[in-house]
């Protein structure tokens, strides 16, 4: 079976593109600025630079691999990037998926397409109101946000106009070895360079009172992968970890592992506009239809991207 899996150079792809093909599958893996090693992904498959915008080329492919499966995971993915490029994170995002899903049509090609979604298609949530389901109204806070809601929307409507098979999965945080530019990322690889020498033994964060549910990435990359093997087309599942963590509840965590002594300092560069102040996902459809649990701890997380940081550093 061919799986062509968009956005293979950032933070999921490697990691999803590894265990597809521990479960036997041919892959073309296209990215675009990549912040993963190339070499990594080059071996599991044939490895392309793809700017999703240019239908031109995602056609031609598409058209020469022919897939039985996609992972549209290319994307601009930073909230914080959307407020400084919003042009470019809709364009990237929005026109990046009419063009997957115009070339399968225009093609004759019916894959199950699996459409990355994100917890910020929600935008501010109160304490009572969580765990958010899917029936939760969708009110983003960043142009991000927009994107994401405008992507799944083009997923659904796709699928019932034309039967593209495509299903959204609304990914709730998520971290792991190799994640740059999120709270366990910042905080493990400050940790690291404090313990090198590499930086003072000063802490610098954000807003420490938010609250997330965070799950591992080896995690969501298995959610992913039975959706596309079970989950109803058309539709729209969160995909969320269990326990919900303080920043500070974290940051604590990771000097425990460490055993680093630091001061701790705002930083006003890291506070965002507007901060949802809890974010936890209902995964309840997801689970129902496909079994999937969250099966690593957030200890064991922090443990392996410290290890990351180490080496890389």
């Amino acid at each position: 079976m061919k799986v062509f899996l968009t956005g293979a150079g950032g933070f999921m792809g490697p990691h999803l593109g590894r265990f597809l093909k521990e479960q036997g599958f041919e892959l073309m893996l296209t990215y675009y600025e990549p912040t993963s090693d190339l070499e990594e992904l080059r071996v599991l498959g044939e490895t392309i630079e793809l700017d999703v915008r240019d239908k031109k080329k995602f056609k031609e492919l598409l058209a020469r691999f022919k897939p039985d499966r996609v992972y549209h995971l290319a994307a601009q993915s930073y909230p914080t990037v959307s407020w400084e490029r919003p042009n470019y994170t809709i364009q990237a995002n929005v026109e990046g998926t009419i063009n997957l899903f115009e070339c399968l049509k225009e093609l004759k090609l019916n894959p199950v397409v699996m459409v990355a979604g994100s917890s910020a298609e929600y935008g501010f949530v109160t304490e009572d109101e969580v765990p958010i389901k899917e029936s939760h109204s969708l009110k983003p806070l960043h142009p991000y946000g927009v994107s994401k809601v405008a992507q799944e929307m083009l997923t659904y409507q796709y699928f019932k106009n034309f039967g593209l098979k495509g299903i959204t999965i609304r990914i709730f945080n998520t971290t792991g070895p190799g994640k740059v530019n999120d709270v366990c990322a910042d905080f493990t690889k400050q940790a690291v360079m404090i313990e090198k020498g590499l930086q003072e033994p000063v802490f610098r964060v954000g807003n420490l009172k938010t609250r997330r549910a965070i799950t591992d990435v080896r995690d969501i990359i298995r959610a992913f992968y039975l959706a596309t093997e079970k989950c109803e087309l058309g539709e729209a599942y969160n995909t969320s970890g269990e326990k919900i963590y303080q920043m500070q509840e974290l940051l604590d965590k990771i000097l425990e592992i460490t055993g680093i002594k630091v001061e701790v300092e705002i930083d006003p560069k890291l506070l965002r506009p507007t901060d949802e102040p809890i974010i936890y996902g209902d995964s309840t459809k997801l689970k129902e239809k496909t079994n999937w649990k969250q099966e690593i701890p957030i200890e064991q997380t922090l443990k392996d991207m410290i290890e990351f940081w180490r080496k890389k550093l």
